[in-house]
């Protein structure tokens, strides 16, 4: 039970660092109903350009940098997306592509960059907590707190003018352009959020972790988009926003104790994308078979009376 303990903790801030890529994909998917590919490469550029400017010396201001860079990536797969006419999975991808050179440059040509001796957020929330019960705990606080602000403000924009909007596009566009409301802003202005959130994420994650390497997003978005169609079965769309943005950081700490329980098992690491694609396929499979089960019961009724009328 004690080594149990300190895996739950891991898990409960790397669920807590995670969801903040999950409310990523809530507002671009969910909202604005765009598969933004490129959540892998962004997300590795968050933890580069924080990184980069944490070992400059600079920990608070790694956060705003790296938010920084989400956000020009999220305007490029935007732009790609709505001024030159490219399908939203193929700007994610050709995004995704091109921050893979983009984040090796940023780290200085280097795939790898070490960070045991640089001063993070997390050094110093822990030098805040030093002298109080919650000493060692700063990772889970930072996370947290972290979670807490995005989602917060995550709810209430997405209840002005410009959030329902945009809520508005992924709906229906063509109505949103009746109303006069450009979609193609609106998809601009929700891939630059998505896009800065998700490098936060990012930069949280190298921080935690001490040390950044180029396939640090590997999978994100497979992780992510589990986590999402995981909230999404106990908090729906027929729900109001504030329990369906609650649904998706519980859909990303239950995966992520799914992650804990696997390892527990000794499972080996090389499964653990299996896993996380197994989850994705159930999860989005499971309504489907829950709708189909009362013909496959009726078929197998007409087949069993066949039978014994045959017989």
């Amino acid at each position: 039970m004690a080594d149990l303990l300190p895996l739950l903790q891991t898990a409960a801030e790397l669920g807590l660092i995670s969801s903040l890529t999950v409310l990523a994909l809530f507002l671009s998917y969910s909202m604005l109903n765009v598969c933004d590919l490129s959540t892998d490469g962004c997300f590795t550029l968050g933890a580069a350009v924080g990184a980069v400017v944490a070992i400059s010396g600079h920990p608070y201001l790694s956060i705003l940098a790296a938010m920084g860079a989400g956000m020009l990536s999220g305007l490029v797969t935007g732009f790609l997306q709505t001024k030159l006419g490219i399908n939203s999975l193929l700007s994610g991808i050709a995004v995704n592509t091109a921050l893979y050179s983009v984040n090796i440059a940023v780290m200085g040509g280097s795939s790898l960059l070490n960070m045991n001796k640089t001063e993070t957020v997390f050094t110093r929330m822990g030098a805040h907590l030093a002298a109080t019960p919650l000493a060692g705990s700063q990772k889970l606080c930072v996370a947290a707190l972290a979670v807490l602000a995005v989602g917060t403000l995550l709810a209430l924009f997405l209840r002005t003018r410009l959030g329902l909007a945009i809520r508005a596009s992924g709906d229906n566009p063509d109505m949103v352009r009746s109303s006069s409301i450009d979609p193609a802003k609106t998809t601009l202005i929700g891939l630059c959020l998505s896009g800065s959130v998700t490098a936060l994420s990012g930069c949280l994650l190298a921080q935690a972790q001490k040390s950044v390497n180029i396939d640090i997003g590997s999978g994100m978005v497979t992780v992510a988009l589990a986590s999402l169609l995981i909230g999404g079965a106990f908090f729906g769309k027929r729900r109001r926003m504030p329990l369906r943005i609650c649904g998706a950081v519980l859909g990303a700490l239950l995966f992520r104790l799914v992650y804990t329980a696997a390892l527990r098992f000794r499972l080996p690491a090389f499964m653990l994308k299996f896993v996380a694609a197994a989850i994705v396929v159930l999860t989005i499979a499971l309504p489907y078979v829950k709708a189909q089960l009362p013909l496959i019961r009726r078929r197998f009724a007409q087949r069993k009376e066949a039978g014994d009328a045959e017989a």
